[in-house]
């Protein structure tokens, strides 16, 4: 079953580039937790859709693979310098802008979906977990594709876009999973 319409869809929301997957098809890798208990981001422990409080890296791959399509798409950001943070935090905040449109104009569509975006959740300047509150936007917040043990870059080959954009870029993927 392939839903071409959902691919334009997002497309025409402003994706990048989109590009339906079988869940069978993606590259999942337990080995990602580590990396994510590596703190390079700075997330871990801070934010309630990182690890650890995402939950066990075995169940969260074992929850995607439930579903049996993925439409994956990526959003490109033009930097001033590889040392243009801003330009990337706008790009991010573009790419979750999307996200969140996308998981808005969906959600009704399928009995069951699952929405990973880029990067730690970014619904919460600051999130909730570090003020000890509840997570204030449950519906609405997201796991990375990494949480979850994706392999972004490899994902992205299978679908047949570019990981890397050239200089001066950024891109960012997500992933909305559903079920036929």
């Amino acid at each position: 079953m392939i839903k071409v319409d959902l691919v334009q869809k997002i497309m025409d929301m402003g994706a990048h580039q989109a590009a339906q997957i079988k869940v069978e098809d993606i590259p999942f890798d337990r080995s990602f937790r580590s990396l994510c208990e590596s703190n390079a981001c700075g997330n871990y422990g801070k934010s309630y859709m990182c690890p650890p409080d995402a939950g066990d890296i075995d169940e969260l791959i074992a929850k995607a693979k439930t579903f049996d399509y993925a439409v994956v798409y990526q959003t490109v950001g033009s930097l001033e310098d590889s040392y243009d943070f801003e330009g990337m935090m706008a790009a991010g905040e573009r790419q979750n802008d999307l996200a969140q449109e996308i998981s808005i104009a969906f959600k009704d569509n399928f009995a069951e979906t699952l929405h990973l975006g880029a990067g730690g959740c970014r619904v919460c300047p600051v999130c909730a977990k570090r003020t000890d509150e509840p997570c204030r936007y449950p519906e609405k917040a997201l796991s990375s594709l990494e949480t979850y043990g994706i392999a972004v870059s490899e994902l992205a080959a299978r679908c047949g876009m570019k990981y890397i954009h050239g200089a001066n870029t950024v891109t960012y993927f997500g992933a909305f999973f559903y079920k036929k």
